[in-house]
C-alpha cells in the first residue's frame, strides 16, 4: 500500500494497545472502524490526524478558544467529501505504516482530501509542531513518547 499525505486512513488495533496512550481516542465506535485519519507522511514515521462529525461538540469548542485567544489552529470544521467534518490537529499522533489497517474507500477510490485543505492542515500541524518545540505544547496526546516507541520499532 503506498501512504501519502493527504489521504485518509482507518488503524489496527495493534497501534492502540501497542502505544496505551490515554490522549488517543478509541478506534472503535458501536462496531464501526472509526475514526478516519488524515495523514501526513515525513520520512519513515506518519502523522494521523483524526476525523470527527462530531459538529456541534467542537463548534463550541472552536468558538471558545476564539473568544479567548482570538483563533484556533488546532481544531478545523472542513467539508471533506462533501460533509462537514472536524479536523482534531490536537488529537495528532505519530505512527507507522504497519500499523495502517486500510484507505478509506469513496466511490471504490482511497479518500483524498483537496489540495486546498491538505495546504491549510499541514500549515497548521507545522504551526503546532513549532509551538511545541518553543515549549508551547498544543497536542493532547503524548506525541514524544508515541513517537520514541515507534522510532524504536524502526531500528
Amino acid at each position: 500500500m503506498k501512504i501519502q499525505t493527504g489521504y485518509i486512513y482507518h488503524i489496527k488495533d495493534t497501534f492502540f494497545k501497542k502505544v496505551n496512550d490515554k490522549g488517543l481516542m478509541s478506534n472503535h465506535e458501536d462496531g464501526h472502524s472509526r475514526p478516519t485519519y488524515f495523514t501526513i507522511k515525513d520520512k519513515d514515521i506518519l502523522w494521523f490526524i483524526p476525523l470527527s462529525s462530531k459538529i456541534d461538540k467542537y463548534e463550541k469548542i472552536i468558538n471558545q478558544k476564539i473568544q479567548k485567544y482570538g483563533n484556533c489552529r488546532t481544531i478545523m470544521i472542513r467539508k471533506i467529501a462533501n460533509k462537514d467534518s472536524v479536523i482534531l490537529l490536537q488529537n495528532a499522533f505519530p505512527i507507522l505504516e504497519k500499523y495502517i489497517d486500510h484507505p478509506h474507500m469513496l466511490n471504490g477510490k482511497p479518500l483524498k482530501v483537496v489540495d486546498v485543505l491538505k495546504n491549510e492542515i499541514l500549515d497548521n500541524f507545522k504551526y503546532m509542531i513549532a509551538s511545541k518545540k518553543m515549549g508551547l505544547n498544543l497536542f493532547f496526546t503524548d506525541i514524544d513518547k508515541i513517537k520514541k516507541i515507534m522510532l524504536e520499532e524502526l531500528e
